[in-house]
């Protein structure tokens, strides 16, 4: 199996080193990808008021919770992908790329009409405050006309990352996002199309991303090179995907559902708050998308290993990642948090959403780490095949607990300091869960192995 300068040899040699390699350029990519909703908020923001940026950050928790379950696919894929090229499968990596494109076009068909449509509804149940509900409709409305192209380049990307590149995506991230930073100032104040000029900006540099990833898959000389004319679903590689995917997607429609409670709950505290909750959640991100571009290399690495029969290196592979992560959650929280207010500033201007902001980074930013350590382990599990244990465990951990805590501590003591506290007091009991889990399943998978005869290895 040849590699290309971009690919990454997962299976051979010291790990550390490759890890980074593998996880910056994503690092890079993921924080791009923040930028296009970080860029939306700012020049709202600094354009149109505080209306508009509560309008565009309060609809983050509605939109994740509508593309989760299909953006979880790409876990399925990614997965699958990394063990059939390590095992040298080409046929059977074909078929799961072609596979993965029929995919993004229905689930990217699906996504946008049920975005168009529940929109309203949706912020309504939520208690959007009249003056906000308006522009968060209309946001919400023009962003999922992009629904088709975020998961054509989300899909397209997991495939890469199964082989090891992560630099192509993050070139054709660089690219539609100074497309994006371009068209937003121009809507914005050129045209004062407020809201809708963001959107709109979103969309088209979206699809720019999506046309230069499919283009890159067109152009691979390997076994994941996307021809058009094999576009089709292969049954058996669509039921391994959605059995990889959905569970992981799911779990993701679970936090959603759960920050959907908790932003519910943070609009009663008014636009202010939730202009500085908004604020503070875009800067919270770029910390998160760092600690997640790890769970995405435990997730390849482990894929890989596991799929080349190199079971040695998966445990060195999750002790090296959660060490990594522990450091990027500390290190970068804890600046976050300590730069809060002139990192707040750059979204607002008003000295009340600035000081609701901080409140919420006091708590979250500072104890992030736990976030970066829960996710890694999961991605271990999901690595190994096992996506439906860490989303049981999620939804007791996490989504279960944010609501038992929302109707009963938070009832008893109404402040935004104790509703920010669901967060980290989730994220260690799903951590401590998920490491119990793993320890489980290496055990069952070692003794699979003792009863699997020498040859039929």
């Amino acid at each position: 199996m040849s590699k290309n300068k971009y690919e990454i040899d997962m299976i051979h040699g010291p790990l550390a080193g490759k890890i980074l390699l593998f996880s910056i350029p994503l690092m890079c990519s993921s924080i791009l990808q923040l930028l296009f909703n970080a860029a939306d908020v700012v020049v709202v923001g600094q354009f149109s008021g505080p209306n508009s940026i509560a309008a565009v950050g309060s609809t983050g928790s509605v939109i994740n919770l509508i593309v989760s379950l299909f953006m979880g696919l790409a876990v399925g894929v990614n997965v699958l992908a990394a063990r059939y090229y390590a095992a040298g499968q080409d046929r059977d990596m074909s078929e799961t790329v072609h596979t993965a494109a029929m995919i993004s076009i229905i689930g990217g068909i699906l996504i946008m009409v049920i975005g168009i449509l529940i929109s309203r509804p949706i912020l309504l149940a939520m208690g959007s405050p009249a003056e906000v509900i308006g522009l968060s409709t209309l946001y919400m409305k023009i962003y999922f006309l992009g629904a088709p192209s975020l998961l054509i380049y989300n899909l397209g990307s997991a495939i890469l990352r199964a082989i090891g590149d992560t630099r192509r995506p993050l070139y054709y991230l660089v690219i539609s996002g100074i497309i994006n930073v371009i068209l937003n100032l121009f809507f914005v104040i050129v045209l004062h199309l407020d809201v809708a000029g963001v959107a709109i900006a979103t969309v088209i540099s979206e699809t720019v991303s999506a046309v230069l990833i499919t283009r890159c898959l067109m152009q691979a000389a390997e076994s994941y090179r996307f021809i058009p004319s094999r576009l089709r679903i292969t049954r058996n590689k669509l039921i391994r995907i959605l059995q990889l995917g959905v569970p992981a997607g799911l779990q993701g429609m679970i936090f959603a559902l759960s920050n959907v409670l908790i932003q519910s709950s943070i609009n009663s505290f008014g636009a202010i708050a939730m202009a500085g909750n908004a604020a503070a959640s875009n800067l919270e991100g770029f910390v998160y998308m760092s600690m997640n571009s790890i769970y995405q290399a435990c997730v390849s690495f482990t894929s890989q290993n596991f799929g080349a029969g190199e079971y040695k290196r998966i445990g060195k592979v999750l002790r090296t990642c959660l060490a990594t992560v522990f450091i990027i959650g500390l290190v970068m929280g804890n600046c976050f948090y300590l730069f809060g207010q002139p990192l707040l500033h750059i979204y607002t201007s008003d000295p009340q959403a600035i000081d609701f902001g901080l409140q919420r980074m006091s708590v979250i930013c500072t104890t992030y780490l736990l976030c970066g350590v829960m996710d890694t382990l999961c991605g271990s599990l999901r690595g190994l095949g096992y996506s439906t244990v860490p989303m049981i465990v999620s939804l007791l951990g996490a989504c279960g607990f944010r609501i038992i805590w929302i109707y009963t501590i938070f009832v008893q003591y109404h402040s935004l300091f104790v509703l920010y506290l669901s967060y980290p007091a989730s994220w260690f009991l799903t951590a401590l869960a998920h490491l119990v889990c793993y320890f489980i399943i290496r055990r069952i998978l070692a003794r699979k192995m003792q009863e699997v005869p020498l040859s039929a290895r």
